[in-house]
């Protein structure tokens, strides 16, 4: 999503410093690369809270949150999984007066801000 965010994103361009046309944008893989690169030197939290510092300094908190994706995906109409039992990953829901078979995804954990 970072990579896609950055093709659409003006301000996310300019946040990284990349220019559309001169920089290459960073691909999944390498994104994914750096971000394990940060958490193996236990540097996501420093970074966290550095960045909270500034923030608490204009008078913004963040904090961290998860993010759940609400988009309604056609799934088979059985909620049963491989043992034949009911998933307790899956259940229905109605949107308009046509009935889907949905699933939650905690995509990642994202700072929010409050």
């Amino acid at each position: 999503m970072a990579e896609e965010t950055l093709f659409d994103s003006e301000a996310m361009r300019r946040f990284a410093r990349i220019e559309l046309g001169d920089d290459r944008i960073p691909d999944e893989t390498t994104i994914l690369s750096f971000r394990h690169l940060l958490e193996r030197h236990g540097l996501t939290e420093a970074i966290f809270a550095d960045v909270n510092a500034h923030l608490a300094d204009k008078g913004i908190t963040l904090r961290s949150g998860t993010l759940v994706d609400a988009t309604i995906i056609d799934a088979p109409s059985s909620t049963k999984n491989k043992a034949k039992a009911c998933d307790p990953e899956m259940s229905s829901t109605k949107k308009g007066n046509d009935w889907y078979f949905v699933m939650k995804a905690h995509m990642a954990s994202m700072p929010t801000a409050g």
